[in-house]
Order: C-alpha cells, then sequence, then structure tokens
C-alpha cells in the first residue's frame, strides 16, 4: 500500500523573512526571497557564474538565461517553491541564487544553488544549502534531493558534507541522485 505524506506545516502567508547567514568561511550574507523585480539582477548574476554552473543549474549549454529559465525563480509560490537571493552583506551585491521546489504531497524537495565565481569556495553555496534544508523541514518534506552532473565535484561535496547521500539515476550515467531523509 503506497501512502502520500500529509503535509505537517500550514502554508505561510507571506515569503519568509530576510536573514543574516555567516558562511563557513565567516562571509556574512543576507538572504531573503526573490522578487519579480528582482529578475535583470539574476539575469547578471547568471552572467556572473562559469558556462559549467550555468549548464550545471538548467541543464542546458546557452551562454544566458532568459526570462522562461528565470520565471519559476521570481514567482515562487512561498510554499511549495521558495527562491532565495544570498547578497554580500559588506557591498550589497548579488552573489547567489538558491531555489527549494516540493512536489505536490510534500514529499519530495528538489534544491538548485548557483554561486557568482567571484564567490566560489567561500561557503556561500554550504550557507544556502542549510538555509534550504530547513525550509524544507518546516513545511513538513521528507526528503531534500537535488540532481547533479557527475562532473559537478564542488555541489557534490557540499551536498555531501551537508548529509546527502548519493545514488545513481537510472538511465543516465552523467547524473547523480544526492539525497537527504528528514523522517
Amino acid at each position: 500500500m503506497t501512502t502520500t505524506a500529509t503535509p505537517t506545516a500550514t502554508p505561510p502567508v507571506t515569503p519568509p523573512a530576510p536573514v543574516r547567514l555567516a558562511t563557513r568561511a565567516g562571509l556574512m550574507i543576507d538572504v531573503r526571497p526573490a522578487q519579480a523585480a528582482d529578475e535583470a539582477a539574476l539575469t547578471a548574476l547568471f552572467d556572473r557564474v562559469s558556462d559549467d554552473d550555468r549548464r550545471f543549474r538548467f541543464f542546458s549549454a546557452a551562454a544566458h538565461v532568459g526570462h522562461q529559465q528565470l520565471a519559476p525563480l521570481i514567482h515562487a509560490d512561498h510554499f511549495r517553491s521558495e527562491s532565495f537571493l544570498a547578497f554580500d552583506a559588506a557591498t550589497g551585491v548579488l552573489i547567489a541564487s538558491g531555489l527549494l521546489a516540493c512536489d505536490a504531497g510534500l514529499d519530495t524537495a528538489e534544491v538548485a544553488i548557483s554561486v557568482h565565481d567571484g564567490y566560489k569556495g567561500r561557503g556561500v553555496g554550504w550557507a544556502l544549502l542549510g538555509l534550504l534544508s530547513h525550509e524544507a523541514q518546516a513545511r513538513g518534506v521528507r526528503r531534500v534531493i537535488a540532481i547533479e552532473s557527475r562532473d559537478n565535484h564542488a555541489a557534490i561535496a557540499v551536498e555531501r558534507d551537508k548529509g546527502f547521500v548519493p545514488s545513481p539515476i537510472e538511465g543516465d550515467p552523467s547524473l547523480v541522485l544526492l539525497s537527504k531523509v528528514f523522517r
């Protein structure tokens, strides 16, 4: 008998409040939900990530991220989906984007993170992954997953450090599924 998880959390009526986080490298970042007015800033951010990072995030080799790809990031419903932007607290520069997307039954949520090339290796992805995992748990999600290219060694290392367990994706040897189960 298959059962569907029943959400244990009540949908938020407003987006989560902005938070200040310290990365494991000591960088202070301000994180808040994305808004429609952030589209131009997100476009600029994705122009400042490497071609590989853009390909890893969108599974596309396009040199530029367009409106259709950004729409889910700027129009989150604040319950089944949430899109966070991280800013360098000292400069106010947008340095990362993190997305949480839950399935209809709130059983599984997928996460995706992109970090500005100039901020790689400073713990920004690590801090955002912690926030996304916390947000998933608050919504009553059973497990969080990330689908990564096997070539994305940095993301896989961060996810493993945060307790995600890798497993193969049947039928696609170029990808790996990383998952963390909460209950």
